[in-house]
């Protein structure tokens, strides 16, 4: 492939906005199209495990996230009513992983990669569609409203839904949905003080996290058909769904407002894609893989996707033979993990919750066992955020 000068990434998300901070990092001119108004994500958080923060490093910012921990002292897996099933620490996970899990806000990690960037580099209100996918003879072209933008390398970065996958693989099936739904509040608790937990119910989840800012982050989950809406407000419906499960569950209920309550079914690519790139387009994120996000993964694997892309970038196939069989696993692994949590056999869910406390008592708990072989990943490059910039690439 011929070495790449000029990248388009399509989609001003997590893994779009990292792609572009580490490729601007290697010298390389780079246009961000967002079709959205403004970079702000829809308010939730996003656990970054020591995986994706290695990663970080890479572009320099690996430290300034880890200051956002928030986690400390004991937390775990737990039942409606309040018996702890497993117990975990941030010291253990640190220990385990070489490093902390981060919680942070997504608008946080967005504000702070944008930084990353020249003041030009990113398009709002900018939508666009791949015209050709390009080859090794011709350039990459990206149609927009202001016109076409000719690359050496296109990124899709457009999300579970996105139209760059099904330019490059019309025949791939798509997303599928993954057979629940999720809700997410990001808000202030007055009062509240829990340890960090996850509980498990039947064909139910509830989480409950407190954030550096001191904001508490709070997600469900529930097995539900698909495009479903409460009959009044997604708060009403929590209060339905778990309004009696333990503490502070009943507090975070509380404290929120029904317009603070987001609600979005769950969809995953069952069927792998058979590369992450063709042509002279790469994917990344949801675009390549989604996953459901049981494992906390969906952010974490678009980050390495973003470093190993920036890494390969002059190499298409090597990226994807970097990243195809990892996130083929993940996802897979994803998908085995929503089964287990979101259990709805009585007898099932009683043999389930018995086999979590036996092995953690014997071990590790199973929160941390989970991300064996996951958060323990490391990325091909040496961090080169500290070099100096050449300023005609600032």
């Amino acid at each position: 492939m011929t070495q790449v000068r000029r990248v388009v990434v399509i989609g001003g998300g997590i893994g779009g906005l990292t792609a572009a901070a580490a490729l601007h990092r290697r010298g390389r001119k780079v246009t961000v199209l967002e079709r959205a108004r403004s970079l702000e994500p829809v308010g939730a958080a996003i656990s970054l495990a020591p995986n994706s923060l290695r990663a970080l490093d890479v572009i320099g910012l690996g430290d300034e996230i880890r200051d956002l921990a928030a986690w400390a002292g004991d937390g775990g897996l737990r039942t409606p009513s309040g018996r702890w099933l497993s117990r975990s620490s941030a010291e253990a996970a640190a220990e385990r992983f070489g490093g902390p899990l981060v919680l942070l806000h997504r608008a946080t990690l967005v504000e702070r990669l944008t930084a990353l960037l020249p003041p030009d580099a990113v398009r709002t209100d900018a939508a666009a569609t791949l015209a050709d996918r390009g080859d090794t003879g011709r350039p990459a072209r990206v149609a927009t409203a202001d016109g076409e933008l000719e690359a050496d390398l296109v990124v899709g970065a457009d999300g579970v839904r996105s139209a760059v996958r099904r330019a490059l693989f019309p025949g791939h099936p798509g997303p599928v949905y993954s057979g629940f739904t999720t809700w997410r509040v990001v808000i202030p608790v007055p009062g509240a003080e829990f340890a960090s937990h996850e509980t498990w119910g039947r064909g139910r989840i509830w989480g409950t996290h407190p954030l550096k800012d001191g904001r508490v982050y709070a997600y469900a989950a529930a097995v539900t058909p698909a495009g479903g809406r409460a009959p009044d407000d997604e708060r009403a419906e929590l209060l339905r769904r778990f309004g009696d499960w333990h503490d502070p569950i009943p507090a975070v209920l509380d404290a929120a407002r029904p317009e603070d309550v987001l609600r979005h079914d769950v969809h995953h690519l069952a069927e792998p894609l058979p590369a992450h790139h063709h042509g002279r387009v790469a994917l990344v994120g949801d675009a390549a893989h989604a996953m459901p996000p049981t494992l906390g993964q969906g952010g974490n694997q678009a980050i390495e996707d973003a470093i190993v892309l920036a890494h390969h970038c002059d190499d298409l196939p090597a990226y994807t033979a970097a990243r195809l069989p990892r996130t083929t696993a993940v996802a897979r692994q994803a998908v085995r993990v929503a089964r287990l949590n979101l259990m709805t056999s009585r007898l099932g869910i009683a043999v389930r919750d018995t086999a979590v406390a036996a092995v953690s008592k014997a071990g590790p708990a199973l929160f941390l066992r989970s991300f064996d072989g996951i958060a323990d990943w490391r990325p091909p490059q040496q961090t080169y955020a500290s070099e100096q910039i050449p300023d005609g690439n600032r």
